[in-house]
């Protein structure tokens, strides 16, 4: 059975894993006949009211342990993970990934990425495993490629202010449509816009499921 790492970054859209992107991740694996191997940096980070939309002001939650709730307690920190372990990684979206993971929701093109997670991602590269990103999860891969001078190709969807930003990092952007998913095969890269389009649940879910199944024919 292929063991796919999941890395998530908290538990809600405004300040982690976009939950709705996660789950639909988790089920597609499955369904495939994959082990999720679920990860989150074991870290402190700000908190959004997802009633409200505004800051938590003062409050900080866990990224590790938020995560935990969308991995039902199955989950590790990233930090302990090896790439022996996984046969390839998988990044789910939500503002988590842009903040935790790496701080491109505050810095953009200038962000930088979270050690630990920065080495999974060089490690599964130099593997020649697969990888895959989801929604805004391309930011941080673009970053971390960037910055080792990797020429790849990714997809946000069509936000020109968000695909210049990775543009300026190294990244061929290259527009998807929220039902479809962009292959690098070069570097066994895959990535779809999910939420960054999507207008329900079904239209995240049907580019998710391609990319999975693509990220599983990889392997």
């Amino acid at each position: 059975m292929a063991k796919v790492g999941v890395v998530l970054s908290g538990c809600g859209v405004y300040d982690g894993s976009e939950i709705h992107e996660a789950v639909i991740t988790l089920l597609a694996l499955d369904r495939a006949g994959a082990e999720a191997v679920c990860m989150a940096p074991n870290m402190e980070a700000a908190v959004v009211n997802h009633l409200s939309g505004e800051a938590a002001k003062g409050e900080t939650r866990n990224v590790l342990i938020e995560s935990a709730r969308i991995a039902r307690g199955k989950i590790r920190d990233i930090a302990e993970v090896q790439i022996n372990e996984i046969d390839a990684l998988i990044f789910p979206g939500g503002f988590g990934a842009a903040k935790n993971l790496c701080d491109f929701a505050s810095q953009g093109s200038d962000c930088s990425a979270h050690p630990e997670v920065a080495r999974l991602v060089r490690e599964t590269i130099a593997a020649k495993k697969p990888l895959a990103a989801i929604c805004i999860a391309p930011a941080l891969i673009s970053r971390i490629l960037g910055d080792d001078h990797l020429a790849h190709k990714l997809t946000i969807g069509t936000d020109a202010g968000t695909a210049d930003a990775l543009v300026k990092m190294g990244t061929e952007h290259i527009d998807c449509p929220v039902s479809n998913f962009v292959v690098d095969p070069t570097n066994k890269l895959i990535s779809t816009p999910a939420y960054m389009l999507a207008g329900s649940i079904g239209q995240a879910a049907e580019g998710i499921e391609k990319t999975v199944a693509a990220l599983m024919e990889m392997i």
